[in-house]
C-alpha cells in the first residue's frame, strides 16, 4: 500500500526547521562559547555554509528520487547496497538518537516544572505519545509540527528583537580570541544543528509535487535557521558575560533573564521546550522511513514495510524507531550524540558522492526537477570539508562511529547480500570506462517508475504502445528506401502486412508530401487495410538518414501504422508525439540514449498532456 502524499510546503518547511532548531541554538552555544569564545558566531555561519553545500546536493538528489529512506535510497542507487545498508543504518540510528536526546532536553526544561529530575519519567511518556501521534497518519503529525515550529519562531523573534538593544561590542573583544584553529573546530560541534534537512529527504515520498516542493522547502528552511542562528547567537554572545554563557546548558534562557527578566526567562524556556517536542516529532516520523526503503529493498524482512490499511503509516516501522529512543532516553548520550554528528557529516558526504556518480554515469533516466550549482566544484569543496571536519571530532567519536557501520556491513553480508542483486550507478561509470558490459538495464527502469510516481503519470494506450513497439537503432549514415525496408520488414508479422506492401505505402506516402517535420525529425504515418490493427515502431540513426533534398540528416523517425477504424486513436498518437518533441532536452536526450529501451524511455517519460 503506497503512503499518501499529505505534506505540502508548509510541512517540509516546518519538518526541516523544527528538527534543526533544539540542541543546537538551546543548548550547544554555551559548549561552543567555551571552545571558540565569541567566533562562535563564524562557527555557526561557517557550518550553515558548509550544510547549504550539502543540502544542495541532497536538494538535486531527492527532486530525481522522491522516496522514502531519502538519502539511504539514492546512496544504495549510486554506490550500491553495501554502502546504502551502512548509511540507512547509521542514519536511521542517528536521527532516533538525536530525537531521544531531545525528549532528554525537555526533560531537563520541563523536569523541575513537575517536581522531578528523572528524565526517564519525563521523556518516555513523551516518547510514547509521539510514536501514537505518528501511527495515526502523516498528516496529523504535520500539523502538529507546523503549530509548534510557528509558535517557536515567534518567541525567537521576539528574543532577538528585544535583545539587540542589549548587546554590547565590548563582549566581542577579542573577537578571535581562541585562534582560527578552535573557531574551525567548533564548526563541527555544531554541524549537528542541520541535521534536520535529512529528515525532509525521509518523508519525500508523502509529499505532494515532491520535486519541488521539498527542494523549495529544504531551501527555505536552511537560510530561515541559518539566519536566525547567527541572530540568536550573535544577540547571546553580545548579552551574557563570558563566564555566564561559558559551558552554560541553558544560555538562550540566561539571556533572555538579563534584559526580559523572569518571564523572560520562563518564556524562552517554553521556546526550547518546543524546540525539543518538535526535533522529536519530526525525528520519529523521518527516522522511520529509513527501515521501510530498506525492507523494500530486501535488506531487512518485509514486514517491515507494511502500512496500516487505515491510517497508511509504517507501524513497524514507527514502533520500531520509538523502541530505539525508549531505550536511548535510559543512556548517557554524549558520546552518542557525537557519533550522530560524524554520521550526519559522512551522510553530506555521500551525497555529494551520489551527485557526482549519477551524473557522471550518464543514466538516462536521471532525471532530478532541481539541478545543485556548479558541478562537480560544490561537491568536491564539500567532500573536502567534510573530511576535514571529521578529522576534528575527535578519534574516539570516529572509533564509535564504527559500531554502526560494522551492524550495517553484517546485516547485508549475512541477510541482505543473498535477496539482493541491485544495480547501481558506479557500475555504469565503471562500464562507461572499461566499455564492458556490467549492468541489465534495471536501474534505468527503477528510475523510470520512480518518475512516473513522482510526478503522477496514468499510463495510457499510448505509452504500453512504446513499451512494446520496434526499436531500430542504426550505427552508420542511411537512405530513407534502407530504412523504410529495415521497418517494413520489422512490422510485417506483427501488423500481418507483407513487407513489400508496407515500403510501397511508406514510398507513395513520401511522394505525396514528405514527414519529415524538422531538420532532425520525420513522423511518416500509413494506413493498412483491415481492422484493430495500429503499431509503432521507433528509429534512430546519429549518423544522419537522407530523408529528401530538404531534410538531409534526419535522426529521429516516428513511424506510425494503423487501420481505418484506428483513425481517432492515430490523431491521438500524433499528438502526443508533437508534445514530446517539443521538450527542448528531447533532441539531447535521444543522442544520448544508451539502448534501445533508453530510447523508449524518452518517449515513455516526455512530458505531454494525458
Amino acid at each position: 500500500m503506497a503512503p499518501k502524499r499529505e505534506l505540502g510546503l508548509l510541512d517540509v518547511f516546518c519538518i526541516a526547521t523544527g528538527a534543526m532548531i533544539s540542541s543546537g541554538l538551546f543548548v550547544l552555544p554555551g559548549l561552543a562559547f567555551e571552545q571558540a569564545g565569541p567566533s562562535v558566531v563564524l562557527s555557526y555561519l561557517f557550518a550553515g555554509l558548509l550544510a547549504m553545500m550539502g543540502m544542495l546536493s541532497q536538494a538535486e538528489l531527492v527532486s530525481a528520487m522522491p522516496k522514502a529512506g531519502g538519502d539511504y535510497f539514492y546512496v544504495t542507487r549510486s554506490m550500491g547496497p553495501a554502502v546504502g545498508t551502512v548509511d540507512g543504518l547509521m542514519t536511521w540510528l542517528a536521527l532516533s538518537l538525536k530525537s531521544a536526546f531531545a525528549l532528554v532536553g525537555v526533560a531537563a526544561f520541563a523536569g523541575p516544572l513537575l517536581g522531578t529530575e528523572s528524565a526517564p519519567l519525563v521523556a518516555v511518556p513523551l516518547c510514547l505519545l509521539f510514536v501514537g501521534l505518528n501511527l495515526t497518519g502523516v498528516k496529523e503529525a504535520g500539523r502538529v509540527q507546523v503549530a509548534l515550529v510557528m509558535g517557536l519562531l515567534t518567541l525567537l523573534l521576539l528574543y532577538v528583537a528585544y535583545g539587540v538593544s542589549a548587546v554590547s561590542v565590548l563582549r566581542f573583544q577579542p573577537f578571535v580570541s581562541k585562534g582560527l584553529g578552535p573557531m574551525f573546530a567548533t564548526a563541527g560541534l555544531v554541524f549537528v544543528s542541520y541535521g534536520g534537512l535529512l529528515k525532509v529527504a525521509s518523508v519525500a515520498e508523502e509529499v505532494r509535487n515532491p520535486s519541488r516542493i521539498v527542494p523549495l522547502g529544504m531551501f527555505l528552511s536552511m537560510l530561515t535557521v541559518g539566519v536566525l542562528y547567527l541572530l540568536t547567537v550573535l544577540v547571546t554572545v553580545g548579552t551574557l558575560d563570558a563566564d555566564a554563557l561559558s559551558g552554560s546548558l541553558t544560555p538562550i534562557s540566561d539571556a533572555a533573564g538579563v534584559f526580559l527578566g523572569s518571564w523572560g526567562r520562563v518564556t524562552l524556556a517554553v521556546a526550547a521546550i518546543l524546540a525539543f517536542v518538535s526535533t522529536a516529532n519530526a525525528g520519529i516520523m523521518a527516522a522511520s522511513r529509513y527501515p521501510v526503503a530498506a525492507s523494500r529493498d530486501e535488506l531487512l524482512p518485509p514486514f517491515v514495510q507494511e502500512t496500516n490499511a487505515r491510517f497508511g503509516t509504517p507501524h513497524y516501522a514507527i514502533l520500531m524507531t520509538g523502541g530505539v529512543m525508549l531505550i536511548a532516553v535510559f543512556l548517557k548520550l554524549k558520546i552518542l550524540v557525537e557519533v550522530a554528528s560524524c554520521v550526519l557529516i559522512m551522510t553530506f558526504v555521500f551525497s555529494c558522492l551520489s551527485v557526482i556518480l549519477l551524473r557522471e554515469s550518464r543514466i538516462q533516466n536521471y532525471q532530478p526537477r532541481f539541478r545543485a550549482p556548479l558541478y562537480p566544484w560544490l561537491q568536491i569543496v564539500g567532500v573536502v570539508s567534510y573530511a576535514l571536519l571529521l578529522v576534528q571530532m575527535g578519534g574516539e567519536a570516529l572509533l564509535a562511529s564504527l559500531t554502526p557501520v560494522a551492524a550495517g556491513l553484517f546485516i547485508y553480508w549475512f541477510h541482505g547480500r543473498m535477496r539482493t542483486n541491485r544495480e547501481y550507478a558506479l557500475l555504469h561509470l565503471l562500464q562507461r570506462i572499461t566499455a564492458r558490459e556490467m549492468t541489465t538495464g534495471s536501474l534505468g527502469a527503477e528510475l523510470r517508475e520512480v518518475i512516473r510516481e513522482r510526478d503522477e503519470i496514468t499510463k495510457d494506450r499510448f505509452d504500453h504502445l512504446v513499451e512494446d513497439c520496434v526499436v531500430v537503432d542504426i550505427d552508420h549514415a542511411a537512405t530513407r528506401e534502407e530504412v523504410f525496408d529495415i521497418v517494413s520488414k520489422a512490422l510485417e508479422d506483427r501488423l500481418e502486412v507483407p513487407a513489400a506492401e508496407l515500403h510501397r505505402k511508406m514510398i507513395e506516402r513520401e511522394e505525396q508530401s514528405s514527414t519529415a517535420i524538422t531538420p532532425t525529425l520525420a513522423i511518416p504515418h500509413i494506413i493498412i487495410e483491415g481492422e484493430k490493427h495500429f503499431d509503432l515502431a521507433l528509429v534512430r540513426c546519429k549518423q544522419g538518414i537522407r530523408f529528401s533534398d530538404t531534410a538531409p540528416d534526419i535522426q529521429a523517425i516516428f513511424f506510425l501504422i494503423g487501420t481505418m477504424d484506428e483513425r481517432n486513436f492515430h490523431l491521438r498518437a500524433l499528438s502526443a508525439i508533437a508534445q514530446i518533441v517539443q521538450d527542448p532536452h528531447f533532441e539531447r536526450r535521444w543522442r544520448e540514449a544508451r539502448t534501445k529501451q533508453d530510447l523508449r524511455d524518452v518517449v515513455l517519460l516526455g512530458e505531454r498532456r494525458r
